[in-house]
């Protein structure tokens, strides 16, 4: 069974850009109302020069996340980091699982506050915390 086998519940998060240059990330559907889990297969192309997963890709991982659950909490509505910090607890190794479940410290009406811990195999790796901006869409001007 791979990571991307149905039976698992993990299946790829599109995300153009940056992110389809250094994933795939995977993402898995828990519990309604429960922030989704994300994680990604830790390749060789993830690591640094001592040969273990590099803090840019697990820091990235995070923020794109974290990212996504702030903007879930904010109700869909737009969001950007403002705030983001990341402790290395422990190295993550090269063909591991890395996970992270999000979890919604506070919403305000303009702010998301984040955390969540990135683990490979039930350990803690790397500890995020972050604070995302809400942005509000302009109205559209009416027709002439």
């Amino acid at each position: 069974m791979t990571d991307h086998d149905p039976a698992t519940g993990w299946h790829a998060f599109t995300d153009p850009g940056f992110i389809d240059l250094v994933g795939p990330v995977l993402i898995r559907e828990r519990a309604p109302g429960a922030p989704p889990a994300f994680g990604f297969r830790a390749e060789p192309k993830h690591a640094n020069l001592i040969g273990v997963v590099q803090g840019g890709m697990l820091m990235t991982f995070a923020d794109r996340a974290l990212g996504v659950a702030a903007m879930e909490a904010a109700g869909g509505a737009n969001c950007v980091t403002v705030q983001f910090e990341m402790q290395f607890v422990s190295a993550g190794r090269i063909g591991a699982f890395v996970t992270l479940v999000p979890e919604v410290v506070r919403r305000t009406g303009s702010l998301v506050f984040m955390r969540g811990d990135a683990r490979c195999d039930g350990s803690v790796v790397a500890a995020a915390t972050g604070v995302w901006k809400i942005l509000r869409r302009r109205p559209e001007a009416a027709p002439a």
